[in-house]
């Protein structure tokens, strides 16, 4: 029987069998050469409207040395962090005294409302008195989380959707008192997928199968949810919501934008997707192009670092291709790809990176 020849002959070094290496442990280097632009401010002054800054996420301040966090700040352009941890009453207070009143203009706190009230009958009317005592307080918009959807039961421990009347009484007095809404509905869509060889984050749910839900006896699916977040829309034309991650949706720009047609007084933010629209980047330059006052700069970076700020910049004003979305974190920190800049064109980017959000904030840029 005739064998192929070993075309590097009997001193050649390949090795006959591959290592054992396990998917976890693989970390490949690009082996391409292409440019890599360092942009290390942002174009005009920025809001980042989407941060966190609290300690609802963390045991302690996701910020604990508020001048470091200024220095940096101003070293990388950004003029105003929005804080979304403000939570709700003496919570509330700590984050405004530490944030917005020790710093005037460089922060601004949302609320949240205690969903959980829902567990006891007339809990809507004490979640709408805990919204005027929070605007009263001096917050500066409301944060609605994906609890809302995913976790959150009345009293009847029936799960309770965007959609639920009792939802849509509070947040059509959002509007009333004049808070802007920040509404994360849902998870990235691979988070509703099995957890099977073609969910594109299986490294990062196998970590965290929490994160997973994929099983629809316990959670709704990711396009009930999204349908509800739209129905949500419609029902409270006079509230001004900012949709979390693009919409919620960033992995569908197309969907992006019929909910933009739908609910004129929705605009959308880009924090903690830049792994999705990175590997989308005409796409995204497109919708940009076309809703250029509906777009705001955000970054869900918390700790914020400049690390994170510097590849939002990256990719949003170079044409850089195959950098890191998330540099200097273990990979895949979402999933196993890198991503190419948008290279907006430099007249889209006020809008973007500060004047939309100032708009829908209430700021006049002298606060």
């Amino acid at each position: 029987m005739s064998q192929t020849p070993d075309p590097l002959g009997a001193a050649g070094s390949t090795p006959t069998t591959a290592p054992d290496l396990r998917l976890v442990d693989w970390a490949p280097r690009p082996r391409i050469s292409v440019s890599a632009t360092r942009v290390t401010r942002a174009a005009v002054p920025a809001v980042d409207v989407h941060n966190h800054l609290g300690r609802w996420l963390t045991r302690d301040w996701c910020a604990p040395d508020v001048p470091e966090l200024l220095a940096m700040m101003d070293d990388a352009g950004i003029e105003t962090v929005v804080n979304l941890d403000g939570l709700w009453g003496e919570e509330l207070t700590a984050n405004l005294d530490r944030y917005d009143r020790a710093h005037p203009g460089r922060f601004v706190t949302f609320c949240q409302v205690d969903w959980s009230l829902l567990h006891r009958p007339g809990g809507e009317r004490e979640i709408r008195e805990q919204l005027r005592e929070s605007a009263a307080r001096g917050a500066r918009g409301i944060k609605v989380w994906k609890n809302l959807g995913l976790a959150v039961t009345d009293h009847d421990d029936e799960l309770v959707l965007p959609d639920d009347p009792r939802v849509v009484g509070v947040l059509a007095l959002a509007g009333e008192l004049g808070l802007p809404a920040l509404v994360h509905v849902a998870d990235p869509k691979a988070f509703f997928d099995p957890m099977d060889p073609h969910n594109e984050r299986f490294d990062e749910l196998a970590g965290r199968p929490d994160w997973s839900f994929a099983d629809r006896n316990r959670y709704p699916s990711f396009e009930r949810l999204l349908g509800a977040f739209e129905r949500l829309l419609v029902a409270t034309p006079g509230t001004r919501y900012i949709g979390a991650h693009v919409g919620c949706v960033a992995e569908d720009l197309d969907h992006v934008e019929r909910l933009l047609r739908t609910a004129p007084h929705l605009v959308i933010d880009i924090a903690g997707r830049l792994g999705e629209l990175g590997r989308q980047p005409r796409r995204f330059r497109r919708l940009v192009e076309s809703y250029p006052d509906r777009v705001l700069f955000g970054t869900d970076a918390f700790p914020a670092s400049r690390a994170q700020f510097e590849a939002h910049f990256r990719f949003l004003e170079t044409d850089d291709e195959c950098f890191d979305y998330a540099p200097g974190e273990p990979v895949p920190p979402q999933g196993r790809w890198q991503i190419a800049g948008a290279a907006l064109p430099a007249h889209l980017l006020p809008a973007l990176y500060r004047d939309n959000a100032r708009r829908v904030l209430g700021l006049t840029g002298d606060e």
